[in-house]
C-alpha cells in the first residue's frame, strides 16, 4: 500500500525540514518503464570491437557485437580466470553465423540493450523477413543463452575462436605484472609467457576449450623476493583451469571448433563457463559435466523466470531518474551514465574477486596498443584507490551483495597476508595494508623493489609511490562501517567489522610513538601518493578520528572493554586536522608536515570524503571551501574526486558541470556510451563511473548518523524521481519536482522526524 499525504516544509537554520501529514499523494511512479528510456539502442552493426556492448551476470561478462558481414560475435570475461602469469583474461570469444544470412545492406538492423531483462536483443530485417537474436547470460547460473527466431529457415553455426593457440611472449610488459621492475632495462627480469587454451577433443554433440594454468609465477617468486616464505598460503594461481563447452538444442558438431543448430526456425544455444581451482583437465571436464547436467534439470522456463525476476528486484532496490525542466539535455546524460554504470557494476561485481578499476571484464582488443583482449593498462594488480571507486555507491544505491567480493579478498588473503607482514616486518601485532596488491594479497613486487635481502637499505617498500601509502585499511574498514550502519547486520559486525578494526588500528597504535602531550606522530609518512615526506598526513588523521567515533557509537557496547579501550585511546591520540595558511587564509592541509609532491591527488581534501569529517552540518566547512578553492589539481575524469568533494561541500552549479562533463566524457572510438577512459586507466574506465555514481548520489542525499540531508547540492532545473537506502535500514523514496519535493516515502516512517531538505547556504 502506497503512503500518501501532504509535505510541509519548516526552516530550521539555513535546511528546511520535511513534516509529512498524510492525506493525499503524489505521482505514482514506475522505475521500470522509466528505465526504458536509458536502453542502448544501435540501428546499424559495429565496424570492429570497438563496437561491443555489455551483458553479464555478476561474474560471466560478455562484449557482444554483430559485425558488418552479419555475424553474432563476443568475448567472455570472467571475475576469476586468473592465467599463468596472474593476468585476469578473457575465457574466450565466440562467433555465431547463420545461413543463409539475414543481415543485407538496406534491410532493418537493430541492436537492444534491454537493461530491465538484462539482455541483448538483435533484429534484421521485418515482416517475413525478420529474424531475432536474444543474448543474455543467466543471472542465477554460470551460463550464456543464445537464442535465434527466424520466420525462415536457416542453420546457426557456433564457432570457438582462440587467439592463445601456441606459446608466446607478451611483445610488452604491464605495469604491476609480476616481474615488472622500473629500474632495470626493458623493465622485466623474465620473459612473460603466455600459455595456450586446448581445445578439447571427442565431444559428441557439443563443443568446449579450456585453459590450465601448469606453472605459477606469482606466489613464490613474491615471497622469495618479499621475505614472506613463512606465510603458508596455497598457490592460487597453479592448476587453475577456466573454460567454456557450447550445446545447441538438437546440434551436431562439425569439428572441434564449430557446433551446427540444423536448419529451422528456432536455434538455442547454450555456452556454459567454468572456473575450478585447483583442477586437473580431467577434474575440470569432470565438473563441467556436473554442472551442466544441475542446471539442465531445471526447466528452462523456471531458469528463465528466476532470471527476470532478479533484475526485476535489482532495478527496485534503488533508481535515480532524472530529467531537466528546461528542456537542455544534460540532465538525461547524466540519468543514463548512473544507469549504465550501475548495470556494468551488477553485470561483473558478483564474482570470486573484486571489480578490476582497469576494464572490469569487460576489455576488448584495442588497435593502438599492444596486445589483444587480454590487455589492460596497469595490468593484474590491486590499487586501493582506485579498486575502492566502483564500490562507494552501492551503500546508497542498496546493492550490498555486490560488495562482498571485495570484503572476501581484502578481508581474507589481503588481511591475513598484513598481519603476518607487520609482525615479520616490525615486530609488533596489527596489520597495514598495501596500496598495491596481487589478488592473493603480496605486494607488488615492483613496489616492493628487486634489491636482494641482504643490500636492502629499508624494511618497507623500496618504491617512493607507496612506501608508507597505508591508509587503505583505515578506509575499508570505513566502508564496512558504513556497510553495518545501513544494514545493522550484527553478524557483519561480528565477522566483519570488528576484526578489522581490531587489527587496523592495533597497527597504528603499536606503531608510532606519541609527542609530549600524547598526540600521534606519524612519520615517517606520506599523503597518498602525492606527498612523499609527511608528519600526521590527513587521511591517516581524519580517518582514524572518524572510524574511532563511529566504533563507539555504533558498537561501544557490544566489545569487551579492552576493545573499546583501543578505540578511544585511538580517538584521543590524534591531533586536530591538519590546516594550512595561503594567501593569508586558513585552509585544509595535506598534512601537518609535507614536502616533495610527485602526484595530483588533494589529500586534504579526505576529511571531506570519504571520511566525511568535514560536510553538512559539521563545522569547519570554510577550511575545506578554502583547500578546495585553492586545490593544486584540478580535473573530472578517472579517479579525480573534484565533483565528490563539491558535492559534499553543497557546490551545486560546480558539482554539476564537472558530473556533465564526466557523464558525456566516454571513450570516442568505444560505441557504448558508459565505456569510459582510458583516461589514468583503462577502458572501460570504473574509477570514472564509480565517482560519477556517487557524486549523483551526494548531490541529491547525504547522511550522518541518523541525520537524512535531502538536496543539498540539486540544481533546482532538475526534476528527479528516486529511491536510495540510508543508514538504520531506511529507504527514502521520493520525486523533485521544480525544485520542490512532490512526493516522498520513508520507510520505516519513524525515520520521517530525521529528514531534513534544502541545499547548504554559503
Amino acid at each position: 500500500m502506497r503512503k500518501v499525504g501532504i509535505l510541509f516544509y519548516l526552516p530550521v537554520g539555513i535546511f528546511w525540514v520535511a513534516v509529512f501529514f498524510p492525506g493525499c499523494s503524489g505521482e505514482k511512479y514506475d522505475p521500470r518503464r522509466a528505465l526504458d528510456r536509458h536502453n542502448v539502442v544501435w540501428d546499424s552493426p559495429s565496424r570492429d570491437t570497438w563496437g561491443t556492448m555489455p551483458c553479464g551476470n555478476g561474474d560471466i561478462g560478455l562484449n557482444v557485437w554483430v559485425n558488418e558481414s552479419g555475424d553474432l560475435l563476443f568475448y567472455i570475461g570472467k571475475t576469476d580466470s586468473w592465467e599463468d602469469n596472474s593476468r585476469l583474461v578473457k575465457v574466450g570469444r565466440v562467433r555465431i553465423s547463420l545461413n543463409p544470412n539475414p543481415f543485407s545492406s538496406g534491410r532493418l538492423f537493430r541492436q537492444t540493450l534491454n537493461l530491465r531483462q538484462g539482455k541483448i536483443e538483435i533484429i534484421f530485417g521485418q515482416g517475413r523477413e525478420r529474424t531475432d537474436i536474444q543474448v543474455r547470460v543467466d543471472a542465477n547460473h554460470p551460463v550464456i543463452y543464445v537464442a535465434v527466431y527466424s520466420r525462415k529457415k536457416l542453420e546457426a553455426t557456433a564457432s570457438i575462436e582462440l587467439w592463445r593457440t601456441e606459446p608466446y611472449e607478451l611483445p610488452s610488459i604491464e605495469v604491476s605484472d609480476v616481474h615488472f621492475d622500473h629500474d632495470i632495462p626493458g623493465n622485466k627480469h623474465f620473459p612473460t609467457i603466455v600459455e595456450p587454451d586446448t581445445v578439447i577433443t571427442g565431444l559428441r554433440d557439443s563443443i568446449g576449450w579450456y585453459h590450465h594454468n601448469k606453472k605459477s609465477v606469482g606466489p613464490a617468486l613474491a615471497a622469495r623476493l618479499q621475505d614472506m616464505e613463512g606465510f603458508h598460503q596455497p598457490d592460487p594461481i597453479l592448476h587453475r583451469t577456466f573454460g567454456a563447452v557450447i550445446m545447441a538444442a538438437g546440434g551436431k558438431r562439425i569439428d572441434d571448433l564449430n557446433l551446427r543448430s540444423p536448419a529451422g526456425r528456432s536455434h538455442f544455444f547454450s555456452i556454459y563457463v567454468l572456473t575450478k581451482h585447483p583442477s586437473s583437465p580431467g577434474e575440470w571436464l569432470e565438473a563441467m559435466e556436473g554442472l551442466i547436467s544441475s542446471i539442465e534439470k531445471i526447466p528452462l522456463r523456471q531458469r528463465n523466470r528466476a532470471h527476470l525476476a532478479w533484475w526485476e528486484n535489482f532495478w527496485r532496490r534503488s533508481w535515480i531518474d532524472i530529467y531537466s525542466s528546461t528542456g537542455e539535455d544534460d540532465a538525461y546524460y547524466v540519468s543514463r551514465a548512473y544507469a549504465l554504470q550501475r548495470f556494468i557494476n551488477a553485470c561483473g561485481g558478483r564474482g570470486q574477486y573484486p571489480i578490476k578499476f582497469n576494464g572490469s571484464i569487460f576489455t576488448v582488443p584495442n588497435p593502438d596498443s599492444p596486445g589483444d583482449a587480454d590487455y589492460r593498462r596497469w595490468g593484474p594488480g590491486y590499487w586501493w584507490q582506485n579498486t575502492r571507486l566502483p564500490y562507494i555507491s552501492m551503500c546508497t544505491s542498496g546493492d550490498f551483495e555486490l560488495l562482498e567480493p571485495l570484503y572476501r579478498m581484502y578481508c581474507g588473503d589481503v588481511l591475513e597476508m598484513a598481519k603476518y607482514r607487520t609482525r615479520h616486518y616490525f615486530g609488533h601485532d596489527g596489520a597495514c595494508f598495501n596500496e598495491c596488491v596481487y589478488f592473493w594479497g603480496a605486494a607488488f613486487n615492483e613496489a616492493y623493489g628487486w634489491t636482494p635481502r641482504e643490500k636492502r637499505t629499508v624494511i618497507e617498500n623500496e618504491s617512493r609511490w607507496h612506501r608508507w601509502e597505508w591508509q587503505g585499511g583505515i578506509e575499508l574498514l570505513y566502508m564496512l562501517i558504513d556497510h553495518y550502519e545501513h544494514t545493522l547486520d550484527e553478524n557483519f559486525l561480528r565477522e566483519r567489522v570488528l576484526p578489522l578494526a581490531h587489527e587496523v588500528l592495533t597497527f597504528y597504535d603499536q606503531h608510532y610513538s606519541v609527542d609530549e602531550s600524547g598526540k600521534i606522530v606519524i612519520e615517517p609518512a606520506q599523503a597518498l601518493e602525492t606527498w612523499w615526506d609527511c608528519r600526521n598526513p590527513m587521511p591517516e588523521i581524519a580517518g582514524i578520528l572518524a572510524v574511532t567515533e563511529r566504533l563507539l557509537e555504533l558498537a561501544g557496547d557490544r566489545v569487551p572493554p579492552e576493545e573499546k579501550t583501543l578505540w578511544q585511546r585511538m580517538k584521543d591520540k590524534m591531533p586536530d586536522l591538519p590546516t594550512r595558511e595561503v594567501e593569508g587564509v586558513r585552509v585544509l592541509a595535506p598534512a601537518e608536515k609535507f614536502a616533495d609532491k610527485h602526484n595530483i591527488e588533494n589529500p586534504e581534501l579526505y576529511a571531506v570524503f570519504p571520511y566525511r569529517r568535514i560536510a553538512i552540518g559539521k563545522p569547519g566547512i570554510e577550511l575545506a571551501l578554502e583547500a578546495l578553492k585553492r586545490r593544486e589539481d584540478r580535473g573530472n575524469s578517472g579517479w579525480r574526486q573534484d565533483d565528490i568533494f563539491m558535492a559534499y561541500l553543497g557546490l551545486t552549479e560546480e558539482a554539476r558541470a564537472y558530473l556533465v562533463g564526466r557523464a558525456k566524457n566516454w571513450h570516442r572510438e568505444s560505441r557504448f556510451p558508459a565505456f569510459w577512459g582510458p583516461n589514468y586507466d583503462w577502458i572501460p574506465d570504473q574509477c570514472h563511473g564509480g565517482v560519477l555514481m556517487k557524486t549523483v548520489q551526494a548531490m541529491l542525499m547525504q547522511s550522518d548518523g541518523k541525520k537524512i540531508y535531502l538536496l543539498p547540492a540539486w540544481p533546482a532545473d532538475w526534476d528527479v524521481d528516486f529511491r536510495l537506502h540510508a543508514p538504520y535500514r531506511t529507504i527514502v523514496e521520493g520525486q523533485v519536482k521544480g525544485g520542490k519535493i512532490s512526493r516522498l516515502k520513508v520507510i520505516p516512517d519513524s525515520r520521517q522526524k530525521d529528514i531534513i531538505i534544502g541545499s547548504i547556504k554559503h
